[in-house]
């Protein structure tokens, strides 16, 4: 009895013991601690890149290497070559397009990037869109034109079966008649002097096809018998008949801004054979030379039809559209017109431009994108304005860039680019930001941030031109701003720029989207609305057709992805969720739309069917597209509906399909709640965000354009073990107050000045690293009101005299020098450390113009911009007695200025030389011109304080 009253005491010990390891062991598993939190690692790719204008080609080697010197060192990353229009006075310097001589700089420009680690880019046209000399009028850009007969029973037609092209000439900022224009336009030796934007001669047109239709509904092709002359030799049988005749016109755009060897046609798009022809000339050139290390080719957005009419139109239209829509389009002509039923009207024309789209993705986009291929490049392609699902073109590009200030329209790249997975998502950012020699820095941010928000990682700016080292100030320059160029006064503080997009990019890049939902883009209603032409242009300046509830989910604070119907056929459901190639969703949405493709309603009803959550707007879709085989998929779409029952559950109407259900109710947010998935309340607090997954966990990139302090908690819809706050302006990092209410819910506390950024990283482990600063100012405020040394040290005409003064002022109110003067001056002043205790000092520079560099005993702190011109100082950097130095730079203007009072001659470009993008800032001469404005107030105004901070308790 004894032993075993010892065995038992024996095993209650063993399991006290092994209790005793596991608990030790949970709690040494719970209290382990991973790496401190670090700025992950950065790339040429994680730097800003740059549009790099190539004025007439007329480029040597010496100035290639000294401006790419001058860009690398201010921390851009990659450059892109678009050359355009040239300079007057240089004509005997200017390069060929493509032509040896051309390449030769090419190959230069390619050395000296993988030198300098700049990565290189090249426009395939010289302007854009794609066309050139070597484009004849065969692959040249086309256009439909037609004409209606009617014959009586018994008789003839008494007129020729003709169509007269009706002369047009549009040229910029040249006066011509079009006598004086050849043809073919490749024969004319002065297109860079003579600018042509669109040429049609006076000539009849080919006939495609002529057509007879009866109120029978039979139908005759009686192209065959229209002789050479025009004339038909037929006579009506049996009764009234309609003639259709389709003619082929010769649209007549030219590439745009094109510099020397670049002028001619635009090509046709929806031509494969255009498009290998006009890619053919860069194969023919590029023999011979070493052309490695250049990443991707480019293509300026699609603009082929901001011209008079539009190109809609390509000589193999009637046999595409028979292969792709499966009945032959000739026999609906009155329809493809608007001359038959409203229906069938709609019908037609939605068929026509489907084909419109496929034929830009399959014989251009795809097939530029395989030549690419075989150069071992990507494409970078901007598909906005183009007729046709935006959407596959972005996804079929390997780069997809957008443009613009609009989220609807940056998130169609974005959109493709995170459903298809592409690691880089570009811009065209700050374009025409502001008129010339006024955009700031600060705007510079807000435009970046803006893309930043909205899903893109790879900002190129919009631009910089090459310009010969001693050409006079300012140098070369492009017509459209902003001028991001050495001669720009800022240009010294845009290394700080530069850096935070470096910064802010090398967490985006090294990321997947983490968007709440799909956001099915309903393209086939606006397909079926004929509106005022042949053509539907997507992505232009806004995106309308799902703007309504495009901008209520953002505004509530809920992130998506649109998709398109080509796009949906990839997603897979899995664990309830839906999967895309790049990103996975909690469901999709479906807007109230009134035609979805029977392909597609198959397919979200069998993302259903495997577990996934399909919400429909008001109701679903009524009907199917389009006017092939349309009672047989009519049929089709009626018994899926037909198979889909809903009950009503808490006011929505439920289906369960499969392991999944439909939703289907006019209230949006309450179907997304009933789906568990809930907005950010960052939103809410008008702060801009983006969302990602990373390796570490999930990431916010936050930054705030209201005009209020954000300084609270805010919820957000993620959670980890810990959090850090990583600022991409100063390279700060702390970690984050974080308090976790579920497993996928927390509350972080935020302090966000206006216009400022800060990036949250969740992480799985804890770590040691110091709480990020969140500060409360007390009562002591000191205004550093002694005297103040002015320096000038960069800038012109001149540079004024050094002087001290008490009182700040606009450069302006000083003297008539400074009246005139754009750059950059250093002031300094000298300040004791307040008494007291503080744990830091809010340094306020009150009133700059425009952006200031800050220096503290001689370490540089930070470049401040605006809106708000103010920094912590940590209380550890202040001395007894502090030197301090603001170096500002206000903005090219004022120089500007003075320069067109005296005659800008500086403007001295072909083609569009230097526009104004207000109509109040032209000239007599039509062009660009400050001599009517004022001096802009410059310098540092004041008054600058110094604010004790506490360190403040947010628990």
């Amino acid at each position: 009895m004894k032993e075993k009253i010892n065995n038992i005491v024996l095993i209650h010990h063993i399991r006290t013991s092994l209790i005793l390891v596991f608990l030790f062991l949970m709690i040494s598993c719970s209290t382990s601690k991973g790496p401190a939190p670090s700025w992950p690692s950065t790339t040429n790719e994680t730097h800003p890149w740059t549009r790099w204008w190539w004025h007439g080609s007329a480029v040597n080697a010496k100035d290639l290497t000294a401006n790419m010197e001058q860009l690398h060192e201010a921390g851009f990353g990659g450059l892109e070559i678009t050359p355009i229009y040239g300079v007057k006075g240089y004509e005997d310097q200017e390069l060929s397009f493509q032509s040896n001589e051309w390449m030769d700089m090419f190959e230069h420009t390619l050395k000296e990037g993988k030198r300098l680690d700049l990565g290189i880019d090249l426009a395939n046209a010289s302007g854009w869109p794609f066309g050139g000399p070597w484009i004849q009028a065969d692959d040249a850009c086309k256009y439909v034109a037609y004409k209606q007969y009617h014959v009586k029973r018994g008789h003839k037609l008494n007129e020729k079966v003709e169509f007269i092209q009706k002369p047009i000439l549009r040229t910029v900022g040249t006066k011509l008649k079009l006598e004086d224009v050849k043809f073919p336009i490749s024969t004319n030796t002065n297109l860079q002097e003579i600018a042509l934007d669109q040429v049609r001669f006076e000539k009849p047109l080919p006939l495609q096809s002529l057509m007879a239709y009866n109120s029978r509904a039979d139908v005759l092709d009686l192209t065959d018998k229209v002789d050479a002359n025009g004339q038909l030799d037929w006579t009506a049988p049996d009764s009234s008949w309609d003639l259709y005749a389709v003619f082929e016109g010769w649209h007549g755009k030219m590439v745009e801004r094109a510099g020397k060897g670049g002028e001619g046609n635009v090509i046709d798009h929806f031509s494969e054979k255009a498009t290998k022809d006009f890619l053919a000339f860069y194969d023919s050139t590029a023999t011979g030379h070493d052309l490695s290390g250049l990443r991707a080719f480019f293509n300026d957005s699609y603009e082929v039809d901001d011209a008079a009419g539009e190109a809609d139109w390509t000589p193999k239209f009637f046999d595409e559209f028979k292969t792709l829509r499966g009945y032959d389009l000739r026999e609906y002509l009155p329809a493809l017109f608007g001359k038959d039923s409203e229906e069938m009207n709609s019908r037609v024309m939605c068929d026509y431009r489907e084909t419109i789209s496929d034929l830009l993705l399959s014989r251009f986009t795809n097939v530029w994108a395989d030549w690419a291929k075989s150069h071992k490049a990507l494409i970078r392609n901007q598909a906005h304005g183009s007729p046709a699902a935006i959407l596959d073109l972005y996804e079929a590009s390997g780069i997809p860039e957008t443009e613009g200030t609009d989220p609807m329209r940056i998130k169609m790249a974005t959109s493709a680019g995170h459903v298809s997975g592409k690691p880089l998502i570009a811009c065209e950012a700050a374009t025409w930001l502001n008129d010339h020699f006024l955009a700031t820095l600060a705007e510079s941010k807000q435009n970046f941030d803006r893309y930043l928000a909205n899903g893109v990682n790879h900002i190129v700016y919009h631009g910089t031109p090459y310009s010969p080292i001693n050409d006079p100030f300012p140098g070369w320059m492009f017509y459209a701003a902003v001028h991001y160029a050495p001669t720009n006064s800022w240009w010294n503080d845009l290394k700080s720029l530069n850096q935070y997009v470096t910064n802010s990019q090398s967490f985006l890049q090294k990321s997947t989207p983490d968007n709440d939902m799909l956001l099915y883009f309903p393209i086939y209603d606006a397909w079926s609305e004929r509106g005022r032409s042949m053509l539907r242009h997507f992505g232009m300046h806004t995106e309308d057709l799902t703007k309504e509830i495009s901008e209520m989910l953002l505004n509530e604070g809920y992130s998506f992805d649109y998709i398109s119907d080509r796009q949906i056929q990839s997603l897979k459901a899995e664990n309830n969720r839906i999967k895309a190639k790049g990103a996975t969703y909690h469901t999709i949405l479906i807007p109230s739309c009134e035609y979805i493709p029977l392909e597609s309603m198959q397919k979200l009803k069998e993302l259903a069917e495997s577990g996934a959550t399909v919400i429909f707007q008001d109701s679903l879709p009524m009907d199917v597209p389009g006017a092939g085989k349309l009672k047989e998929r009519q049929q089709a779409y009626e018994e899926l509906l037909n198979s889909i029952q809903f009950n009503s559950e808490e006011g929505i109407d439920v289906a369960s399909v499969g392991e999944g259900r439909f939703m289907r109710n006019q209230d949006v947010l309450s179907m997304l709640k009933k789906q568990a998935v809930y907005p950010e309340q960052l939103a809410s607090e008008g702060l801009w965000f983006n969302r990602v997954k990373r390796d570490e966990g999930t990431c916010y990139f936050i930054c705030n354009w209201s005009d209020k302090v954000v300084d609270q908690w805010v919820k957000i819809e993620s959670s980890g073990e810990e959090a850090a706050w990583f600022n991409p302006m100063n390279r700060a990092i702390g970690k984050a107050e974080v308090k976790k209410i579920s497993a996928s819910q927390s509350e972080v506390y935020l302090q966000l000045q206006p216009g400022e950024t800060l990036i949250l990283q969740w992480y799985p482990y804890s770590f040691d690293l110091d709480n990020y600063p969140v500060y409360e100012q007390n009562k002591t405020q000191t205004e550093l009101a002694g005297e103040w040394t002015v320096s000038f040290i960069h800038g012109g005409p001149t540079l004024p005299a050094t002087f001290t003064t008490e009182k700040l002022q606009s450069w302006p109110e000083i003297s008539d020098e400074l009246k005139v003067f754009s750059g950059t001056a250093s002031y300094k002043t000298q300040f004791a450390k307040p008494a007291g205790a503080a744990a830091g000092y809010r340094l306020d520079l009150g009133e700059v113009y425009q952006s200031a560099k800050v220096i503290l005993n001689g370490e540089e702190l930070q470049t401040l911009y605006g809106p708000t011109y103010s920094l912590i100082i940590p209380s550890e950097k202040l001395k007894d007695s502090n030197e301090l130095e603001i170096r500002v730079s206000n903005l090219m203007a004022n120089r500007m200025i003075e320069m067109d009072k005296e005659g800008g001659q500086y403007k001295k470009f072909y083609n569009t030389n230097f526009a104004a993008h207000e109509r109040e800032n032209r000239g007599a001469d039509g062009l660009f011109s400050a001599a009517a404005w004022e001096p802009l107030p410059s310098g540092l105004v004041g008054p600058v304080s110094l604010s004790a901070m506490q360190l403040k308790s947010v628990n």
